[in-house]
């Protein structure tokens, strides 16, 4: 059964930070590019930031970047968000997903025009940042 388990979610203050985690199992975990999704309250959903399992390139959405940095950890099929500066633009729930095509994936993160059928979701974490 393939598993996407997100946790981390938090309340923290504007200019605070929070580490987000994504374990996966039930997958080849190298064969696929995971990363993460999120949706405010009565907004769209958006890309945030992708991690390639098999060569560690990564990409992020330019409202994050500078501030988020994702790693992964292969040994224990797990993907990390680091959240610093946290805004409260960044209230959302996040979303782990995964992949098996890298251009997909970077499309959805860094353009509007990407779809958001991606292989797997996880259930998702709440992030709310107060001002």
């Amino acid at each position: 059964e393939v598993q996407l388990v997100e946790s981390g979610g938090n309340l923290v203050q504007a200019g605070g930070s929070l580490r987000l985690s994504c374990a996966a199992s039930g997958f080849t975990f190298d064969d696929y590019v995971i990363g993460w999704i999120r949706q405010a309250p009565g907004k769209e959903r958006e890309g945030v930031s992708c991690i390639s399992s098999s060569d560690d390139s990564t990409y992020y959405r330019d409202s994050v970047k500078g501030r988020f940095t994702i790693s992964s950890d292969n040994a224990k099929n797990t993907v990390y968000l680091q959240m610093n500066s946290l805004e409260p633009e960044d209230t959302a729930v996040y979303y782990c997903a995964a992949d098996s095509d890298l251009v997909h994936f970077v499309e959805v993160v860094t353009t509007h025009l990407g779809n958001y059928d991606m292989d797997y979701w996880g259930k998702g974490t709440l992030v709310t940042v107060s001002s």
